[in-house]
Protein backbone atom coordinates (compact mmCIF):
# COMPACT_ATOMS: atom_id res chain seq x y z
CA UNK A 1 0.00 0.00 0.00
CA UNK A 2 2.99 2.38 0.78
CA UNK A 3 4.56 1.88 -2.38
CA UNK A 4 1.43 2.40 -4.03
CA UNK A 5 0.86 5.52 -2.43
CA UNK A 6 4.51 6.64 -3.51
CA UNK A 7 3.82 5.70 -7.01
CA UNK A 8 1.37 7.94 -7.09
CA UNK A 9 3.04 10.41 -5.68
CA UNK A 10 6.15 10.70 -8.02
CA UNK A 11 3.19 10.51 -11.17
CA UNK A 12 1.83 13.40 -9.34
CA UNK A 13 5.23 15.57 -8.84
CA UNK A 14 6.65 14.31 -12.63
CA UNK A 15 2.95 15.11 -14.10
CA UNK A 16 3.29 18.48 -12.24
CA UNK A 17 6.97 19.03 -14.20
CA UNK A 18 5.17 18.79 -17.86
CA UNK A 19 2.40 21.08 -16.76
CA UNK A 20 4.37 23.46 -15.61
CA UNK A 21 6.77 23.29 -18.73
CA UNK A 22 4.79 22.58 -21.05
CA UNK A 23 1.07 23.24 -20.13
CA UNK A 24 -0.10 19.65 -19.71
CA UNK A 25 0.69 16.46 -17.93
CA UNK A 26 3.05 14.20 -20.08
CA UNK A 27 1.42 10.55 -20.40
CA UNK A 28 5.12 9.16 -20.13
CA UNK A 29 5.54 9.69 -16.26
CA UNK A 30 2.75 6.89 -15.39
CA UNK A 31 4.58 4.46 -17.33
CA UNK A 32 8.18 5.84 -16.46
CA UNK A 33 7.06 5.04 -13.05
CA UNK A 34 6.07 2.09 -13.39
CA UNK A 35 8.91 0.82 -14.81
CA UNK A 36 11.66 2.39 -12.82
CA UNK A 37 9.90 2.66 -9.58
CA UNK A 38 9.47 5.49 -7.78
CA UNK A 39 12.34 6.62 -6.13
CA UNK A 40 14.65 5.58 -9.25
CA UNK A 41 11.93 8.24 -11.57
CA UNK A 42 12.38 10.82 -9.43
CA UNK A 43 15.90 10.26 -9.27
CA UNK A 44 16.39 10.10 -12.76
CA UNK A 45 14.72 13.34 -13.77
CA UNK A 46 16.67 14.91 -11.39
CA UNK A 47 19.88 13.90 -12.47
CA UNK A 48 18.29 14.50 -16.40
CA UNK A 49 16.31 17.42 -16.51
CA UNK A 50 18.84 20.12 -15.80
CA UNK A 51 21.34 18.91 -18.04
CA UNK A 52 18.42 18.93 -20.52
CA UNK A 53 17.13 22.40 -20.03
CA UNK A 54 20.79 23.30 -20.15
CA UNK A 55 21.47 22.14 -23.81
CA UNK A 56 17.83 23.61 -24.91
CA UNK A 57 19.71 26.98 -23.93
CA UNK A 58 22.93 25.71 -25.49
CA UNK A 59 22.20 24.27 -29.05
CA UNK A 60 18.52 26.17 -28.96
CA UNK A 61 15.20 24.64 -28.76
CA UNK A 62 14.78 24.10 -32.87
CA UNK A 63 18.28 21.92 -33.19
CA UNK A 64 17.68 19.99 -29.53
CA UNK A 65 14.26 18.98 -30.52
CA UNK A 66 15.43 17.52 -33.90
CA UNK A 67 18.42 15.60 -32.53
CA UNK A 68 15.30 14.03 -29.66
CA UNK A 69 13.07 13.58 -33.08
CA UNK A 70 16.11 11.86 -34.87
CA UNK A 71 17.39 9.62 -31.88
CA UNK A 72 13.85 8.85 -30.84
CA UNK A 73 12.79 7.85 -34.67
CA UNK A 74 15.91 5.33 -34.65
CA UNK A 75 14.89 4.00 -31.64
CA UNK A 76 11.30 3.69 -32.86
CA UNK A 77 9.56 5.57 -30.31
CA UNK A 78 6.44 6.98 -31.27
CA UNK A 79 5.10 8.83 -28.18
CA UNK A 80 8.92 10.72 -27.50
CA UNK A 81 8.88 11.06 -31.83
CA UNK A 82 5.80 12.74 -31.89
CA UNK A 83 6.27 15.13 -29.04
CA UNK A 84 9.67 16.70 -30.78
CA UNK A 85 8.66 16.60 -33.87
CA UNK A 86 5.31 18.50 -33.17
CA UNK A 87 7.98 21.23 -31.28
CA UNK A 88 10.19 21.54 -34.16
CA UNK A 89 6.94 22.08 -35.80
CA UNK A 90 5.59 25.32 -33.40
CA UNK A 91 9.22 26.40 -32.96
CA UNK A 92 9.42 26.55 -37.21
CA UNK A 93 6.44 28.06 -37.52
CA UNK A 94 7.15 30.80 -34.93
CA UNK A 95 10.30 31.73 -36.55
CA UNK A 96 9.73 31.30 -39.98
CA UNK A 97 6.06 32.31 -39.90
CA UNK A 98 5.41 28.74 -42.21
CA UNK A 99 4.85 25.19 -41.48
CA UNK A 100 7.48 22.81 -41.33
CA UNK A 101 7.63 20.27 -44.58
CA UNK A 102 7.43 17.23 -42.58
CA UNK A 103 4.03 16.52 -39.82
CA UNK A 104 4.42 15.20 -36.44
CA UNK A 105 1.68 13.26 -37.70
CA UNK A 106 3.61 11.21 -40.40
CA UNK A 107 5.47 9.15 -37.53
CA UNK A 108 4.43 6.39 -37.51
CA UNK A 109 5.45 5.97 -41.19
CA UNK A 110 9.19 6.87 -40.10
CA UNK A 111 9.62 4.10 -37.67
CA UNK A 112 11.54 1.08 -38.41
CA UNK A 113 13.78 3.20 -41.01
CA UNK A 114 16.77 2.50 -41.60
CA UNK A 115 19.63 4.70 -40.52
CA UNK A 116 20.48 5.14 -43.56
CA UNK A 117 17.06 6.36 -45.06
CA UNK A 118 15.81 8.17 -42.11
CA UNK A 119 19.19 10.36 -42.59
CA UNK A 120 18.23 10.75 -46.57
CA UNK A 121 14.40 11.54 -45.52
CA UNK A 122 15.39 14.28 -42.71
CA UNK A 123 17.92 15.69 -44.83
CA UNK A 124 15.87 16.52 -47.70
CA UNK A 125 13.10 17.82 -45.02
CA UNK A 126 15.45 20.01 -43.83
CA UNK A 127 16.67 21.05 -46.98
CA UNK A 128 13.18 22.15 -47.79
CA UNK A 129 12.87 23.88 -44.54
CA UNK A 130 16.06 25.99 -45.87
CA UNK A 131 17.46 24.28 -42.93
CA UNK A 132 20.53 23.48 -44.98
CA UNK A 133 22.96 24.25 -41.35
CA UNK A 134 21.24 21.68 -39.78
CA UNK A 135 22.20 19.07 -41.96
CA UNK A 136 25.27 18.47 -40.24
CA UNK A 137 23.79 17.77 -36.65
CA UNK A 138 21.28 14.53 -38.77
CA UNK A 139 24.92 12.91 -39.24
CA UNK A 140 26.47 13.80 -35.77
CA UNK A 141 23.37 13.00 -33.80
CA UNK A 142 22.58 9.83 -35.85
CA UNK A 143 26.69 8.80 -35.77
CA UNK A 144 26.46 9.40 -31.86
CA UNK A 145 23.39 6.91 -31.22
CA UNK A 146 25.00 4.52 -33.20
CA UNK A 147 27.96 4.77 -31.34
CA UNK A 148 30.37 5.12 -33.99
CA UNK A 149 31.50 8.42 -33.01
CA UNK A 150 32.58 9.86 -29.63
CA UNK A 151 32.15 13.36 -29.10
CA UNK A 152 34.27 16.08 -29.33
CA UNK A 153 33.61 18.90 -28.26
CA UNK A 154 30.43 20.26 -25.82
CA UNK A 155 28.34 20.80 -28.01
CA UNK A 156 28.77 16.91 -29.44
CA UNK A 157 28.90 15.92 -25.63
CA UNK A 158 25.09 17.68 -25.52
CA UNK A 159 24.01 15.35 -28.09
CA UNK A 160 25.53 12.77 -25.94
CA UNK A 161 23.93 12.96 -23.36
CA UNK A 162 20.51 13.40 -25.03
CA UNK A 163 21.75 10.20 -26.40
CA UNK A 164 21.68 8.73 -22.94
CA UNK A 165 18.36 10.27 -21.96
CA UNK A 166 16.36 9.32 -24.68
CA UNK A 167 17.73 5.63 -24.52
CA UNK A 168 15.74 5.15 -21.38
CA UNK A 169 12.21 7.23 -22.20
CA UNK A 170 12.21 5.47 -25.77
CA UNK A 171 12.39 2.21 -24.00
CA UNK A 172 9.75 3.22 -21.49
CA UNK A 173 7.54 4.88 -24.22
CA UNK A 174 7.56 1.13 -26.24
CA UNK A 175 7.40 -0.97 -23.54
CA UNK A 176 4.19 1.01 -22.60
CA UNK A 177 3.02 1.61 -25.87
CA UNK A 178 2.14 5.76 -24.53
CA UNK A 179 -0.53 7.46 -27.45
CA UNK A 180 1.40 10.61 -28.23
CA UNK A 181 0.15 13.55 -26.69
CA UNK A 182 1.31 16.82 -27.32
CA UNK A 183 4.30 19.45 -28.11
CA UNK A 184 7.31 18.69 -25.68
CA UNK A 185 7.97 22.75 -25.56
CA UNK A 186 6.59 25.46 -23.50
CA UNK A 187 5.41 26.74 -27.05
CA UNK A 188 3.01 24.14 -26.50
CA UNK A 189 0.77 26.29 -24.37
CA UNK A 190 0.91 29.33 -27.01
CA UNK A 191 -3.01 28.35 -27.53
CA UNK A 192 -2.70 31.30 -30.70
CA UNK A 193 -0.17 29.31 -32.22
CA UNK A 194 -1.26 26.06 -32.07
CA UNK A 195 -4.58 27.31 -33.56
CA UNK A 196 -2.35 28.80 -36.77
CA UNK A 197 -0.52 25.56 -36.97
CA UNK A 198 -4.04 23.54 -36.72
CA UNK A 199 -5.46 26.00 -39.63
CA UNK A 200 -2.70 25.69 -41.89
CA UNK A 201 -2.12 21.99 -41.52
CA UNK A 202 -6.04 21.54 -41.75
CA UNK A 203 -5.68 23.93 -45.16
CA UNK A 204 -3.61 21.47 -46.69
CA UNK A 205 -5.87 18.15 -45.86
Amino acid sequence: MAERGLDRFAVRVLERIGQRLWGFPPRLMGPIVAQLGALPALGWFVLNMPRYERTLRALGPLRTHLACTLISLRNGCRYCSFGHLYAVELIHLEQRGELFPLDARSVPRWIGLSPAELRRRMVEVLQQADLHGEVRWVDTTLALAAGSQRPVDAQESRIAHLVSMFRVLNDVGIAGDVEPDEAHDPLNKNIRLKSRHHELRAALA
